[in-house]
């Protein structure tokens, strides 16, 4: 009888230690497979804390696909899941979709704006409710690529941008760049993609725009498609600057940005902390402190530019 009591308990006490594990709800708008690189640094931020995937923490995984209407009904299965924290990746659409789904489920986001002046928290050192993250300052940066990008062609006149509509930033991405060029003196001309096929068409059009250069706006489908970008970048020999050193990893030949391996291991370690027993509302959003420049004098080379040695100079990474 009793081995039999035992052998009846045994389902129960098996069930109540899984449940005892605690579940992270990773709600991305990118496609499985794009992000492999920034999910294995979370991993490690986890692991810093002391928790690692299939020992004792689980996460359950939901992708958009680069289709954020999709999120909100995404964010909604993982509410439901019951998970115990939930981290965003792919900028506001994914933060707000979650934030609007629970406000008792902490969440940890990755977004490109102030989420202070969006409406995400109400400050950076004291975020309240159940949200905090990280920014990467998208808005800062793009001026900033299209003033390096100018520093490389100095007779430059006609710079485009190639933005993917579907992106619910690509607004304000477009606004900010327009002054900048209207600062640097260049035309802008807007080209726009969200398929392979109009990724082609758009660079078909670069040599009838005439376009010295191009600058590639940072976000998820891009970053998937960043092999056919290089590429054709090179095969029609317009200079080019992207924001992800992913990019001059593949070939590209400038890259300006913050490190998104580098924040994907830090909201792993936030994840880690809240499971721990740490509130969102005591974690504050942190912004980065180092930007990466990233030179591919290859690329260079086949292109036939001449990098200024003092672009070189300010550069953390040259890939000869």
């Amino acid at each position: 009888m009793v081995l039999l009591g035992g052998a009846l308990s045994w389902p129960l006490v098996a069930r109540a230690q899984q449940k005892a594990m605690p579940v992270i709800g990773l709600l991305s708008g990118a496609s499985p497979g794009q992000i492999d690189a920034y999910l294995a640094a979370f991993r490690q931020g986890l692991a810093e804390t002391g928790y690692v995937e299939g020992q004792n923490v689980s996460i359950e995984y939901r992708w958009a696909e680069n289709h954020y209407d999709r999120l909100p009904g995404l964010a909604a299965q993982l509410v439901g899941r019951e998970v115990d924290v939930i981290a965003t990746n792919g900028g506001e659409p994914s933060a707000f979709a979650a934030k609007k789904a629970t406000s008792t489920i902490p969440i940890v986001s990755l977004v490109g704006q102030d989420p202070v002046a969006t409406g995400l928290v109400a400050s950076f050192a004291r975020p309240s409710g159940n949200l905090t993250g990280f920014t990467i300052l998208n808005e800062e940066l793009i001026a900033k690529r299209l003033e390096l990008l100018c520093d490389l062609l100095p007779r430059a006149k006609v710079i485009a941008l190639l933005v993917n509509p579907s992106f619910p930033q690509t607004g304000p991405t477009i606004r900010d760049m327009q002054e900048a060029a209207r600062v640097k003196a260049v035309l802008l001309p807007i080209l726009k993609a969200s398929s392979e096929s109009e990724i082609g068409a758009a660079f078909a059009s670069l040599a009838e725009l005439r376009a010295d250069g191009l600058v590639v706006e940072g976000n998820p489908f891009f970053e998937g498609h960043r092999e056919q970008l290089v590429t054709l970048a090179v095969r029609q020999a317009v200079p080019a600057i992207y924001s992800r050193r992913v990019y001059t990893e593949a070939g590209g030949l400038l890259s300006y940005g913050s490190s998104l391996t580098a924040i994907h291991r830090e909201i792993g370690i936030y994840v880690g902390k809240i499971l721990n027993g740490a509130k969102p509302a005591d974690l504050p959003v942190q912004q980065p402190t180092k930007f990466e420049l990233i030179v591919n004098l290859k690329t260079a080379q086949a292109l036939g530019i001449t990098v200024p040695p003092s672009l070189l100079a300010r550069a953390d990474e040259v890939i000869e």
